[in-house]
C-alpha cells in the first residue's frame, strides 16, 4: 500500500481524521505507554484536580494526528521527523475529536513536507502544533 507521492502534494492541501474518545481508549494507552498519570485513570483523584474529571492523555489526541500523516495525508510511505504540540484544552471521555493536518510547504529538494497540526473538540482547538514528513517521490 503507498500513499500520496510528493509530486502529488500541493500547498493547503487538507486531511483530518475523526474519533470519540472511549474510555477503553484511554485504558489502552495507559497499558501500552505505561502513562499511569491518575488523573486519566481515576475519578476520585480527577475529581479533586482542575479538571473535575478524568481527561484523555494529550499524546492520544498527538497520536489522532500520526493517524492522519501515515493513512492519509501523505500516507503510507511517510516518514515522521518531528511534531511541535501545544495542548491547548483538555480532552474527556465521549469527546469527539477531529485530527486535521494541512500542507503549508514543500521542500522537493530535500522530500520533505510541513503540515500545520490541529485536534479540535466542538469546534475549539485542543492540540496545535506541526509536522515535518518525508515523502517518497515517484520512481524512487
Amino acid at each position: 500500500m503507498q500513499g500520496l507521492f510528493l509530486e502529488d502534494l500541493s500547498l493547503g492541501q487538507t486531511a483530518e481524521l475523526v474519533r470519540v474518545v472511549a474510555e477503553g481508549d484511554i485504558t489502552a494507552f495507559a497499558q501500552v505507554t505505561g502513562d499511569t498519570n491518575p488523573v486519566h485513570l481515576d475519578a476520585d483523584y480527577a475529581a479533586a484536580t482542575s479538571f473535575g474529571e478524568r481527561i484523555a492523555h494529550g499524546m492520544l489526541s498527538a497520536g489522532y494526528i500520526s493517524a492522519v500523516l501515515g493513512t492519509t495525508l501523505p500516507g503510507p510511505g511517510a516518514i515522521y521527523l518531528s511534531q511541535t504540540l501545544a495542548f491547548k484544552r483538555p480532552v474527556k471521555i465521549g469527546d469527539e475529536v477531529t485530527a486535521r493536518v494541512k500542507v503549508t510547504a514543500i521542500d522537493e529538494a530535500k522530500a520533505r513536507v510541513t503540515l500545520a497540526t490541529a485536534c479540535l473538540v466542538r469546534g475549539k482547538t485542543v492540540v496545535d502544533g506541526e509536522a515535518v514528513v518525508m515523502v517518497p517521490r515517484k520512481g524512487a
